[in-house]
C-alpha cells in the first residue's frame, strides 16, 4: 500500500504539477490587465493634458485679445482726449454766455460798467487802430498799383484796396488787436479780482458777479468792435489813396469810380457783421479765462496767455466760416 500510495502520489504529483503549472500559465493574466490599465489610464492622463494645455492656451489668446483690445481703446481715448476738451470748453463758454446775457433784461442795469467797459474797450484801442489802419491801407494799395501797373489797371487799386479792407483785412485785424489788448486785459483784471477773493466779496453782498462784471464787458465788445473797424476802413483807405494818387500818380477819377463800383454797402456790412461776432467772442473767451483763474498769479499769468491765444486762433477759425455764411446771405456781387 505503500507502494501503491507512493505511486497515486506520484500519479497524482504529476496532475498536481499540472495544476501548478496551469494556475502559473494563469498567474501573468491580471499583470497583462494591470499593464493594459496603466496603459489606459497613461492615455487618459496625455488625453486631459492635451486638454488641458489647449484651454490653457485659449485663456492666454483671450488674455492677449483682451490686452490688445484694452490699449487699442486706450490710445483712441487719447487720441479724443483734444477733441473731448475743445467740446467741454465750447459748452462752458456758451453756457457763461447765456448766464450773462440772461441778465440783460433785469435790473439793476448799472449803466456806468457799461459805459466804463465801451471805453476801456473802444477808446482805449482806438491808437492802435487808427495807426494799424492806415499803414495796412497804405501797403495794400502801394503792392496793388505794382501789381496792376504790368496791366495797365492801376486805377484799379483802389477797389481792390476797398474790397481788402471792407471784408477781411479790416474786421480781422481790428479783432487782433482787440484780442492782443483788450482779451488779455479783461482776463487779468477778472483773473485778479477771483484770486483776490474779490469776486466772493460781491457774492457775499448779494451781487451776482456774471452781471456785474461779465455782461456790461461782452456788450460793450459787442458794440464797439464793429466802430473799431469802421474807422480802421476809413482810415485805411484815407492812407491808399494817399499813396495810390498823391505819391504813384494815380488818377482820382478813376481811383474813386472803380472804389465805388467794386465797394458797396454789402461789403461794408459784411465787414461789420464779422466784426461783432469778433468782439463778442474776444471779450467772452477774456471773461472765462479770469472768471476761472486759480493758482494765483501765476495761474493769472496763464489765463491771460490762454486768453490771447484762444482768441486769436477763434478769430482766424471762425472767419472763414462767417465769410462762407455772409457770402450766401449778403451777396456782394451785383449789389
Amino acid at each position: 500500500m505503500s507502494a501503491g500510495g507512493s505511486n497515486g502520489s506520484r500519479e497524482e504529483g504529476p496532475h498536481a504539477g499540472g495544476g501548478t503549472s496551469a494556475q502559473g500559465g494563469e498567474a501573468p493574466a491580471p499583470a497583462t490587465e494591470a499593464a493594459e490599465g496603466g496603459a489606459g489610464s497613461g492615455g487618459g492622463d496625455r488625453g486631459s493634458g492635451q486638454e488641458g494645455g489647449e484651454g490653457a492656451g485659449g485663456e492666454r489668446k483671450a488674455g492677449r485679445a483682451r490686452n490688445v483690445a484694452g490699449a487699442a481703446g486706450q490710445g483712441a481715448r487719447e487720441a479724443l482726449a483734444p477733441l473731448f476738451r475743445l467740446v467741454e470748453a465750447i459748452g462752458a463758454h456758451i453756457i457763461l454766455l447765456v448766464r450773462a446775457l440772461s441778465w440783460l433784461p433785469r435790473r439793476p442795469f448799472r449803466l456806468g460798467n457799461y459805459f466804463e467797459a465801451g471805453d476801456y474797450i473802444g477808446f482805449g484801442s482806438l491808437p492802435i487802430v487808427v495807426l494799424v489802419g492806415a499803414f495796412t491801407g497804405m501797403v495794400t494799395s502801394l503792392q496793388a498799383v505794382f501789381a496792376f501797373r504790368d496791366f495797365g489797371l492801376e486805377s484799379f487799386a483802389g477797389g481792390t484796396t476797398g474790397q481788402a479792407l471792407a471784408l477781411e483785412l479790416g474786421p480781422v485785424l481790428t479783432a487782433l488787436m482787440l484780442a492782443g489788448r483788450v482779451g488779455s486785459g479783461v482776463a487779468t483784471e477778472i483773473g485778479t479780482m477771483r484770486i483776490t477773493e474779490q469776486i466772493d466779496a460781491l457774492e457775499s453782498m448779494a451781487i451776482n458777479p456774471v452781471q456785474f462784471l461779465v455782461l456790461p464787458r461782452i456788450v460793450a465788445g459787442l458794440v464797439m468792435a464793429p466802430i473799431l473797424t469802421l474807422i480802421f476802413f476809413i482810415v485805411g483807405m484815407a492812407g491808399a489813396y494817399l499813396v495810390a494818387v498823391v505819391n504813384l500818380g494815380v488818377d482820382h477819377g478813376q481811383f474813386v469810380s472803380n472804389f465805388e463800383a467794386l465797394v458797396g454797402p454789402l461789403a461794408i456790412l459784411q465787414g461789420l457783421v464779422k466784426s461783432a461776432v469778433f468782439g463778442l467772442v474776444i471779450v467772452l473767451i477774456g471773461c472765462y479765462q479770469g472768471y476761472h483763474a486759480s493758482g494765483g498769479g501765476r495761474g493769472v499769468g496763464m489765463g491771460t496767455t490762454r486768453a490771447v491765444v484762444h482768441a486769436s486762433v477763434s478769430v482766424l477759425v471762425l472767419n472763414y466760416f462767417l465769410a462762407e455764411i455772409l457770402i450766401a446771405i449778403l451777396p456782394t456781387q451785383g449789389w
